[in-house]
Order: structure tokens, then sequence, then C-alpha cells
């Protein structure tokens, strides 16, 4: 399949399976989750065409494509987040989707060192639920899974505004710019910290008050 042709094929399925799926996802999870506290919001969307692209053009270290059929194999077309108050919140929010989900994956995905602050928050890959298909649909352009992330309301801030910043300018940040993206890192952790520790100080350990 040329890049026109794939392109072409995603721009159909991004249109009719993928865009209604995503918004079906979403009420899906949000019924899923009443009654949980402190949960900001609840989101799903498609994969956009260009990214999609992007993604499928990935090369491996020998230089052979690394998705040798990007349909099946790229597990984000469709992904979800949800946003929630404190860190231990993500915590009952993950116990919550593994009651209703089954996972094919999951990761907490922390920097390597104690000594560094960067990304953290919880990622899953999950199968698409039966009740979010609807009858008709083209089982062959509905993919099996989606990615779920779940963060905490400065994770999702920091993380956005890093990938803006950090990963798109045309030239490679300074030794000063990536300092200052480390310090606001370690100030999004810290303003993480002590607001749990807040919350539980104020409402008792565990509480969902």
């Amino acid at each position: 399949m040329t890049e026109e042709e794939l392109r072409a094929e995603y721009e159909f399925r991004h249109r009719t399976f993928l865009k209604p799926l995503a918004e079906r996802l979403a009420a899906h999870l949000q019924d899923n989750l009443q009654g949980l506290a402190r949960i900001d919001r609840v989101a799903a969307r498609a994969k956009s065409p260009d990214r999609f692209l992007a993604k499928a053009a990935k090369a491996r270290a020998d230089g052979g494509p690394k998705y040798s059929h990007p349909f099946e194999q790229i597990q984000d077309l469709v992904g979800a987040r949800i946003i929630v108050f404190y860190a231990h919140d993500v915590q009952t929010v993950a116990e919550t989707i593994e009651r209703y989900y089954r996972h094919i994956e999951r990761k907490d995905l922390i920097p390597e060192s104690e000594a560094e602050f960067g990304y953290f928050g919880k990622h899953f890959i999950l199968s698409i639920p039966e009740d979010v298909i609807e009858e008709g649909d083209d089982r062959e352009k509905i993919p099996h899974f989606f990615e779920l992330q779940i963060k905490t309301l400065f994770q999702h801030a920091w993380s956005e505004a890093n990938h803006d910043l950090a990963y798109k300018p045309e030239e490679p940040l300074t030794p000063l710019q990536k300092r200052q993206v480390a310090f606001t890192a370690a100030q999004a952790w810290g303003a993480d910290q002590i607001f749990a520790q807040l919350h539980t100080e104020l409402n008792g350990t565990g509480s969902n008050a």
C-alpha cells in the first residue's frame, strides 16, 4: 500500500469508524467511573491522520519498517485519558478500570532514575468493549485495542506543555532550556506530592470524599 493509499484508507476509517467509536468509548468509561470522586475529565479521541502516518512511517534500527501492518499493529488508533485530582486517585481509578476492561498491557511510566523528574503516568492497552461496537460496523476496520492514560492534573498539564515545547521545535533545546523543562517537571511532581499529602491529612487516608 502506497502512502497515498494508506492515508486515504485511514481517513475513511477515521471519519466513518474511529471518531464515532471514540465518542462511545468516552461515554462507556464515564458510565463505569460513576461514583468515583475527584475525576476532572474523561475523554477519548481517534488518532489524527497525520499522526497515524507519522507513526506508521517509523523505521527499526536496521532501517526496515517498524510496522508492516500498521492498522493491526498500532494499538492507539483510539486513545482515552482520565485526569484525576490527586496522585492516590490514579490507583483508585486504575483498580476500577481493571474490573471493567480486559487489559493487554499496563505500564507505570516513571523517570529511569530517582534523581530525575519527567513524565509520570499509568498507561494501559485495553480491549475494545463489545458495548461500544455498533451493529453494522465493519469489524475488520474496528481496532481490537485502545490506549488509556490515567494522570493527575499536574502530570497532564506538564506532559502536554513538555510535548509541545520539547519535542516540536525545529532547533534542539539549549542546555538552559533543558534545565528549565527539568525544573518544571520537579515542580509538577512536588505539587502532586504536597496536594496528595494535604488531602490525606484533611480527609484521612484512602478517603473518597
